[in-house]
Parts: C-alpha cells; structure tokens; sequence
C-alpha cells in the first residue's frame, strides 16, 4: 500500500505545507522539497506505527508526494 502526502506551496509563509488523509495527524512544513521529504522520512514511519497502521512485519513503506503550486501574473499584451 502506498501513503499519499499532499503538498502545497504556502506562497504567504514560502513554505510547503504537507498534509495526509492516509497518514493520521500529518501536519508539517518545509522551506524546500528536499527539506520536506527528509521530514516525511522520520514523520510518516512514526505517524503510522504511533496510530498503529503498521502491520508488525512491516519494514518499510511507500509513499507518495504530490506537489502543488500555483503562480499568477499579470502580464502586458500587445495592443
């Protein structure tokens, strides 16, 4: 089975906040991707075996980060 995470970029705090249905009482953010996913290493396995969603011969987990981000801009048009 694999966890789905959302991410979504925060443009006010520019930060990417991360949330999950599938992990109980994920809620964190990061400045980076990068950063993000280092959290989510050591949050996710620890979220799951404290909700006990973990079967006892799990070793590991999948998990899956879709990111988000949405820009606007104004831009000038040709009259």
């Amino acid at each position: 089975m694999a966890y789905t995470v959302q991410a979504t970029w925060d443009e006010e705090a520019k930060v990417w906040v991360a949330e999950s249905e599938d992990v109980p009482g994920l809620a964190t953010e990061a400045e980076s991707p990068e950063t993000l996913l280092i959290k989510l290493r050591v949050l996710v396995p620890q979220l799951l075996e404290l909700n006990g969603c973990l079967r006892s011969n799990e070793k590991s987990v999948e998990v899956v980060i879709r990111y988000q981000r949405e820009e606007r801009a104004t831009v000038l048009v040709a009259a």
